[in-house]
């Protein structure tokens, strides 16, 4: 039985500052969970539902498991619909991106993302085409948010994500950045080599000034239709693709 204590904290991780402050985090669901058993993300707690003990994969001795009951579990869960299992996991080292190590593949690269689906949609997407890492302005919302979590289904035990001062990272980068904008040159006609940087913006405000000011390729995905602008998660699945498509 879980204590008032223990529900506490663990409700506490709903909340950024807390995450940082103990260096931990939740994911929720069995599927997400293995993903995060299998990577090199360190797991603390797994908390469970004894009618679904058998999803149970074999667990390293040094992760704790804890049987909860559906009332203890929609406590601390933060789904409406709590999935049956929770884990709470370390955080890992925060690292800035060093574009030398970055050079030679594409990176995916966002700028003032706000939006926890939108982030967590990116990551899922990057992961199934092979994009390795993600770099995010610091004004991104916070990848371990439990909405960005959700939404990766586990694709951000795969994905490594940084958060740097982007205009300082670009200063002096050898790399080609691509930027996603409404006026450039046709995705499909785009030459894009074996190497590049692609910049997403802000949902409602784009890319920034000075991030802007460090595009050497303006790229655009045609029109066809009415629609004033695409969803940026939908719009880095199009960049995605395409240039997974080129390379391969």
């Amino acid at each position: 039985m879980l204590s008032k204590s223990q529900i506490s904290f663990i409700k506490s991780l709903h909340q950024k500052k807390y995450r940082k402050e103990n260096g931990l985090f939740l994911v929720e669901g069995i599927k997400s969970i293995k993903e995060f058993i299998q990577s090199p993300y360190r797991i603390h707690t797994i908390f469970y539902l004894s009618e679904h003990s058998g999803l149970l994969p074999k667990l390293p001795a040094n992760i704790n498991l804890f049987e909860v009951n559906n009332v203890e579990l929609g406590k601390i869960s933060t789904l409406q619909t709590p999935q049956g299992f929770l884990a709470v996991v370390h955080l890992p080292e925060s690292k800035p991106a060093d574009l030398q190590n970055l050079r030679n593949q594409f990176t995916i690269v966002l700028d003032g993302v706000q939006d926890p689906g939108n982030m967590g949609t990116i990551i899922r997407t990057a992961d199934w085409f092979g994009f390795k890492n993600i770099i995010c302005s610091e004004d991104c919302v916070e990848v371990f948010n439990p909405k960005t979590v959700q939404a990766t289904m586990g694709s951000l035990a795969r994905v490594n994500v940084h958060y740097n001062d982007l205009n300082a990272l670009l200063e002096n980068n050898q790399i080609p950045v691509f930027g996603a904008l409404l006026e450039g040159e046709s995705i499909y006609h785009t030459d894009w080599k074996k190497e590049g940087l692609i910049i997403l913006g802000n949902e409602g405000k784009g890319i920034s000034a000075d991030v802007m000011n460090k595009i050497t390729k303006p790229v655009t995905i045609p029109r066809f239709g009415e629609a004033e602008s695409l969803n940026v998660a939908v719009s880095a699945a199009i960049f995605c693709s395409e240039i997974a498509r080129t390379q391969n």
